[in-house]
Parts: structure tokens; C-alpha cells; sequence
């Protein structure tokens, strides 16, 4: 059976609305594009920590600039809740250990599955320190993400952590439309790969093969 994880997200966005206080959510985001529509429709559900941690991208100035995006879109947008900023560490070497064997494969494979794993299973550590009610990720909003291997990597450490993991599927009702909106509303830095090195050659040798 598929699962309608916008359903699901919608039926316990509902659950919180009958209830009293405002839920704290620790939101993996991988840019500021991506987190945009993310924070525009989760903020009035949630106080916000946006969680910066993607040891894949590559140059480490690209990963700065991403960050500078990030915290930039946090300032200017208008949130109904609060928003933070929680900057992750900056850290290569795990995302090449991670993906170790797996370099050669096609982008939306078993790499970005191991990458998925190692980005979402800091998030959930950061979650159970910080003593967040929930924790998620801003990936599935791209078409090009694994929107149920995602939930399904976030499912299984929210149990191993002992933690609420909010299901998503953030590129349903336009979400990825919304994002792109707000992207040009805000002026952001859309990224042209994905981040890391694997996918900037993949950008670069079809670009080569078009004879742009």
C-alpha cells in the first residue's frame, strides 16, 4: 500500500491545532530554497529550530554560502512562530566515509540514500538533546528526493532515539511551486547540483555532452 504522507502530515497538523502550546520542531534544511515553502507552512504550527547540517556539499564555500541564504531568509521572512538558527558542523570527511563504495552510482541512488541516513541521523541526535517534540526534513520537497525512503529512514531513528518524527511529502499541494515563488520573492540562491561533489560532476559532464 502507498502511503499519502501529505495526508498523514495534514491529520497531525489538525491533531495540533486542538491542542494547547506551541510544539517545537527541529527542521533539517539542505538550503534555503528548499526550507522556504517548509517554513511558511510549518511555522504556524511550530516554533522552529532550522538545522543546518550537510557535511555533502562541496566546495566548502558553496557550503557557506548556503548557510549565509539560510540564515538571511530566517530574518527577512515573517514567521508566525519563532524561527532559529542552529548551524551543524561542517564535516566532509563523514559524508565521504559514509558514501565509501557507492561513488560511481547514479544520483537518487544508494548514495543519496546513505546521505539521507547520515544527515537525518544527526538531526535526530540534535532532536533528543535539544528535547524537540518533533523532528523533520526539508528534502522532500524536491522532486528529485526519495520522498518515502526519507520518511522511512526518519520513522526508523525517531524509534531508536525514542523521538516524534513529522512525516512529509512537502512538494504535494505545489509546495515545490511555492518554494520557487518564494525563492525569486526573497531573491535566494538556487543552486544549480545538489551539493555534493558526486552530483557537480554529474552537472558538469552533461552540460559537456549538451555542448553548453
Amino acid at each position: 500500500m502507498v502511503r499519502n504522507y501529505q495526508k498523514e502530515l495534514e491529520l497531525t497538523l489538525g491533531r495540533l491545532k486542538t491542542e494547547k502550546g506551541v510544539p517545537s520542531l527541529l527542521l533539517h534544511s539542505c538550503c534555503a530554497p528548499c526550507s522556504s515553502y517548509v517554513i511558511e507552512y510549518l511555522s504556524a504550527f511550530f516554533a522552529i529550530t532550522v538545522f543546518y547540517y550537510n557535511p555533502n556539499l562541496h566546495p566548502q564555500e558553496e557550503y557557506e554560502k548556503r548557510v549565509a541564504e539560510q540564515m538571511r531568509f530566517i530574518q527577512e521572512f515573517p514567521a508566525k512562530h519563532p524561527v532559529t538558527f542552529l548551524k551543524g558542523d561542517f564535516e566532509p570527511e563523514r559524508f565521504y566515509q559514509a558514501v565509501k563504495g557507492y561513488e560511481q552510482e547514479e544520483e537518487g541512488g544508494g548514495r543519496c540514500f546513505l546521505c539521507y541516513r547520515l544527515r537525518l541521523l544527526e538531526t535526530a541526535k540534535m532532536a533528543r538533546s535539544l528535547g524537540a517534540d518533533y523532528f523533520t526534513t526539508t528534502l522532500t520537497i524536491s522532486p528529485l528526493k526519495n520522498a518515502a525512503k526519507l520518511n522511512e529512514i526518519g520513522e526508523g531513528l525517531a524509534g531508536e532515539y525514542g523521538l516524534a518524527y513529522l512525516n512529509s511529502d512537502f512538494k504535494k499541494r505545489d509546495g515545490y511551486k511555492r518554494s520557487i515563488e518564494l525563492s525569486k520573492e526573497y531573491h535566494l540562491y538556487r543552486q544549480t547540483y545538489c551539493g555534493c561533489i558526486f552530483s557537480q560532476r554529474g552537472l558538469e559532464d552533461e552540460t559537456r555532452e549538451r555542448g553548453v
